[in-house]
């Protein structure tokens, strides 16, 4: 069993094959690369290179070995411990195999007996391993490289042989159809997470989008003509490579250069740039050390704060500073609350140092409203408002803060609201507060809020008392008794009392003289009964509406309220003829008590703020003027879609009558949305009305004034007679036309009115209107006759003349020879110096000279004057408008449009660079006597000018497009541009230019029209494609189903809600709810959600978002949305 010495040396040579006999063995050593193994042998004979010498560092070897048969101490001692095994042969006795395996089998046996003895004794393994460390230095092989090399160390430790690891459960050479394998234990299948892969459009990626790009190769090399075999790709940060013999292709980098020689970089080394991130974070940082240091030098400065505020939205949207977590900035959420209560820390801070300052305060109680519950915010409201009671725009924000809170809201809490503020801002006015001064503008401001008030409760279906506020105003500011007028505000209101608990008419009503007859009256002892007249007793005629009975019932009950509405629009009162009480009224809600409009009495002194009360209070009713509303209340007005409406304007582009401002609806006729307005009046009992209400303020003003009135008055006349020619009634435009020839002739012989130019102007045109047109003519001549020479100084006459001849064109337009010459026979006329005839024949061509002279001259003096360095009176802008109109389309009917272009270009550069400076927009026009209004008058001209050009010869649309997208930014309000722009927009077939002007404009502006006509552009383009889809019975068919332009329009509303205006104009969200309810885009979300009807789901979910914002009653929610289409 036992081998001899010789053997055994026998299989340690044979283990060593390096060894050679009759050689002297030397230690081996293992280079670290390979393809230099034997530069060392060369060195070593004296013929190695230089560059070779740092093969020598020692650091580069990985061990010297030493080979058993060397160690002549050992190589005993290891033979007399274990016998070593020798390698057999494929080819070995089976016998050996045999003894080998079990002496094998034997060892184990043994060592494992010993294990467990050693674990009894542990304390004595300890010490005997500590003892045995010296000894095991010399016996055992010192490195793990040695043992591995060794031979012997095959013999080792059994417990220290490899276990292997089943991969899969299948085994190799078996049929996998017939056979498997049944293995024992948890199977080795791991489970694969399979991660979602992101695409280009979550938000991870899209951050991406704002990282700036870094260059991949800085240095521009000039193109060769020769094959390059090799290109490298360099970083902008990276110097270009040597090439040497250890990196001859030239693509090792630096540092891997370093690297194969053994080197690091230097110390002096510069590190790399910072990535653009790092970048970013250190420019926000340096930001928000500069916010710190200018707010601790001037911590007064109330616009740095509210910077170093809205600066936090800034960081908010950027990656890096504030994330929750080093690594991945783009993965990280910031948080909302954080930001919040971190402006909420600025403010506070800010406050502390500006205590007066009510911007930061509000700007405060804004933040506050994502972190307070409501009824916190509102107490701080309140205590707010206590500390500023004569803030009028912090008591506008108080009162649309009370309109939003949906748990507390109700039209007789705000409408009491509305009368106490009205009421405090009339005490500090009266100087009766006397810890807080009057602020400038008040006035204006108050009476701002008033008309939000009316419009309120006509919005939320109180007409009655919104008509009796403005009855009462009017009494309370035209027909004063002079004993009153020196006491404050409260006072005069406890005198009026009586009067409107007297039962005597009122402002409208048949018989009204006013609170100072009646005051007189009462002193003198009694007061004359007015005896009714025989036609109040001829019943209203009822409407179509309640008539057909087969309607569903919800739609009869509909038709049912508007009729209500329409006629039950003034407030009741018993009538003493017919012996009526209060208790007659069968709806208390009409009868309208003094208590419910005392509170909300204010007193005008301003001339010019009493007649804008005159034309509020006309407007309210229906009538057309030239009103505007407040710049605060402008979106909470608007509840209508009349603002799309184009009406004449296509037809007639030079002499539309479109009102400069619409969308109001007045009252009585909040109609549904898509029902043309006009076609029905007030019925008899609103004629008459507003004919009295005419009646009793004529008096009351004089000269321009009065003219205006009259004016407005013929214009409501007209425009019953321009719905009839739409609705093409005959009957009834045969005597409406009669009934407004009939005013028009009445207003003409009043001595004041015999010489007015405007009621000429408006008389001829309504004869125009009617068909008369030779009638017309007479009228236009004899206007014109009687004024005189004017020489263009008249800016009233030069827009008769120019009315005038803008009709002739329009009328007689394919006529070449007649239209044109009595045209220009109008526009010469109005330069000469003698008195005007009429058209007898074809203009010489010396008068058309002379007038041109006579305009440019006259242009350049306008433009001089407007140029100045003060402002520019009300009359010399009216003349420039005028002058500029007029040249315009005479140069346009005797040069050609290319002459009428350039005489607007020229008023162009000339008056914006006096109204706008660079850089700048136009947001508002202005008043109506402002230059930038005169700008913006001239423009609509220059519009008008090229539809029309257009529509009679055939002319390119680049020059309108540009003319109108040019006037657009600098008067994004202006709706008469807008609907323009959306008419030639909507025959293009490509949306994309008018969506990226859209998205540009109300990136620029706080105007609302832009959002509004983006979205009307986008439903007429949806109700296109439908057309083409459409099929003959009525069914949309299409390929693809059409979701685009949808869920674009859907976009549009959300976002137009979100802003200042949007949030709180009537008429965006009854265009949302009606858009929701014809689409029912999320239907099956809120369906699955609340259960029930999927479409009035979704509308029930965007209503109660409504009244979160703005509270409009019935009139706005139920007409759009839950009837149209037969829900109930």
């Amino acid at each position: 069993m036992h081998r001899t010495r010789g053997s055994r040396a026998a299989d340690v040579c044979s283990q060593a094959p390096f060894l050679q006999r009759g050689t002297t063995a030397r230690p081996v050593i293992m280079a670290l690369f390979p393809a230099f193994a034997g530069v060392r042998e060369v060195a070593d004979s004296g013929t190695s290179r230089k560059e070779l010498d740092w093969l020598s560092n020692p650091s580069f070897c990985v061990g010297i070995i030493t080979p058993s048969s060397q160690q002549p101490e050992e190589v005993p001692g290891l033979v007399s411990e274990e016998p070593p095994l020798t390698r057999s042969t494929l080819k070995s006795d089976p016998s050996d195999e045999n003894d080998t395996h079990k002496k094998l089998k034997h060892t184990s046996r043994k060592k494992k007996k010993e294990k467990k003895k050693k674990r009894k004794h542990q304390h004595h393994k300890k010490t005997k391993r500590r003892r045995g460390q010296s000894s095991s230095s010399t016996s055992e092989p010192d490195t793990d490289a040695e043992r591995n090399w060794s031979p012997r160390s095959i013999s080792k430790k059994e417990s220290e042989k490899p276990k292997y690891k089943r991969k899969g459960d299948s085994c190799l050479g078996i049929n996998p159809k017939k056979q498997c394998i049944s293995w024992e234990g948890a199977p080795t299948e791991k489970k694969h997470s399979h991660k979602h892969v992101e695409r280009y459009f979550t938000k991870k990626n899209v951050g991406l989008m704002s990282v700036d790009g870094v260059a991949i190769s800085s240095h521009t090399q000039p193109p060769s003509s020769e094959p390059v075999m090799f290109i490298p790709v360099t970083d902008s940060h990276d110097v270009a490579p040597v090439i040497t013999w250890l990196n001859p292709l030239g693509i090792y980098d630096r540092s891997t250069t370093q690297w194969l020689q053994g080197q690091g970089p230097s110390e002096q080394e510069p590190k790399p740039a910072d990535s653009q991130q790092d970048r970013e974070n250190a420019i926000l940082k340096a930001r928000v050390e500069e916010f710190n240091r200018k707010v601790r030098e001037n911590p007064w400065d109330t616009q740095l704060w509210m910077e170093f505020v809205a600066f936090q939205d800034e960081v908010l949207r950027r990656p890096g500073l504030y994330s929750l977590e080093d690594g991945e900035p783009e993965k990280q959420k910031r948080s909302l609350k954080l930001v919040l209560e971190k402006k909420l820390a600025i403010l506070e801070r800010a406050i502390t140092s500006n205590q007066s300052s009510v911007d930061l305060k509000l700007a405060r109680l804004k933040v506050c409203a994502e972190l307070w519950e409501p009824a916190t915010l509102a107490r701080e409201w309140q205590k707010l408002i206590f500390l500023h009671p004569n803030n009028t725009g912090l008591w506008q924000k108080y009162l649309l803060f009370c309109q939003s809170q949906f748990s507390t809201f109700s039209v007789s809490k705000i409408h009491n609201l509305y009368g106490k503020c009205l009421s405090t801002l009339s005490s500090v006015k009266d100087g009766s507060i006397l810890s807080h001064p009057v602020l400038p503008g008040t006035e204006e401001d108050m009476f701002a809020l008033f008309l939000q008030q009316c419009h309120f409760l006509r919005q939320a279906g109180h007409s009655e008392k919104a008509v009796s506020l403005f009855q009462a105003m009017v009494d309370f500011t035209f027909f004063k008794p002079d004993s009153v007028k020196d006491l404050p505000t409260k006072g005069q209101v406890e005198f009026f009392e009586p009067f409107w608990d007297s039962g005597e008419p009122r402002a409208g009503e048949k018989g009204a003289r006013g609170w100072r007859a009646w005051m007189h009256q009462q002193e003198q002892g009694g007061w004359v009964v007015v005896s009714p007249d025989e036609d109040d007793n001829e019943p209203e005629e009822d409407d179509q509406e309640i008539r057909d009975k087969t309607l569903p019932r919800c739609q009869i009950w509909l038709g049912a309220e508007r009729s209500r509405d329409r006629r039950h629009w003034r407030p009741w009162r018993p009538d003493k003829a017919k012996k009526q009480t209060e208790e007659d009224c069968e709806d208390p809600e009409r009868q309208v008590l003094f208590d419910d409009i005392g509170q909300s009495l204010i007193r005008l002194c301003s001339r010019e703020l009493q007649f804008q009360l005159v034309g509020a209070f006309l407007q309210f009713l229906g009538v057309p003027c030239a009103f505007s509303p407040p710049a605060s209340c402008r979106y909470l007005v608007m509840d209508e879609n009349s603002i799309f409406d184009s009406g004449l304007v296509d037809e007639n582009p030079l002499t539309c009558l479109a009102p400069p401002f619409s969308g109001v609806s007045c009252v009585g006729h909040m109609e549904q949305l898509g029902c043309p307005r006009g076609t029905r009046g007030h019925g008899r009992e609103g004629e008459e009305f507003i004919r009295n209400v005419f009646q009793l303020l004529l008096p009351l003003f004089s000269g321009q004034e009065k003219t205006r009135l009259c004016c407005s008055w013929l214009q409501h006349e007209a425009a019953k007679v321009i719905g009839c020619l739409n609705t093409k009634n005959k009957k009834k435009l045969k005597s409406q036309g009669k009934n407004c020839k009939k005013l028009a002739r009445n207003l003409l012989k009043e001595p004041e009115n015999c010489s007015s130019v405007c009621l000429w102007k408006q008389y001829a045109h309504l004869e125009w209107l009617l068909g008369n047109t030779e009638d017309a003519r007479k009228v236009f001549d004899t206007a014109l006759s009687m004024a005189g020479a004017s020489e263009l100084k008249d800016g009233e006459l030069c827009e008769l003349g120019l009315l005038y001849a803008e009709l002739e064109v329009e009328v007689l337009w394919d006529l070449s020879g007649a239209a044109t010459s009595r045209a220009v026979h109008v526009l010469t006329s109005l330069t000469e110096a003698t008195p005007y005839r009429p058209y007898t024949g074809q203009v010489l061509a010396v008068h058309i000279l002379k007038a041109r002279k006579a305009y440019e001259h006259a242009l350049q003096g306008c433009l001089d004057e407007s140029w100045g360095s003060g402002p520019a009176p009300s009359s010399s802008s009216n003349r420039l408008i005028s002058v500029v109109k007029c040249f315009m389309l005479f140069q346009y009917l005797t040069t050609g449009i290319d002459g009428a272009v350039r005489v607007y270009q020229q008023v162009f550069a000339k008056l914006k660079g006096s109204v706008c400076p660079e850089g700048s927009g136009l947001e508002d026009s202005g008043s109506p006597g402002s230059v930038a209004h005169a700008l913006e008058a001239v423009t609509l001209m220059h519009t008008g000018l090229l539809r029309f050009h257009m529509k009679v010869s055939i002319y390119p649309l680049a020059p309108l497009r540009e003319a109108l997208s040019e006037a657009l930014k600098l008067y994004p309000g202006n709706q008469l541009l807008w609907r323009s722009y959306v008419q030639i927009q909507n025959k293009s077939h490509s949306a994309s230019k008018t969506r990226r002007f859209f998205d540009a404009v109300t990136r620029s502006t706080k105007s609302l029209e832009p959002w509004l006509f983006a979205i009307e552009t986008e439903k007429m383009r949806k109700r296109l494609v439908e057309a083409v889809q459409r099929a003959e019975g009525g069914d949309i068919h299409a390929t693809l189903p059409e979701s685009g332009l949808s869920n674009r329009i859907k976009a549009l509303f959300e976002h137009a809600v979100r802003t200042d205006g949007g949030a709180q104009c009537p008429l965006l969200w009854r265009m949302y709810l009606s858009f929701l309810d014809s689409s029912g885009i999320v239907a099956r979300p809120l369906a699955g959600k609340c259960g029930g009807q999927p479409k009035e789901q979704a509308i029930t979910h965007v209503s109660s978002h409504i009244r979160n914002n703005v509270f409009s009653g019935p009139e706005v929610v139920i007409e759009d949305v839950c009837f149209p289409n037969g829900h109930s």
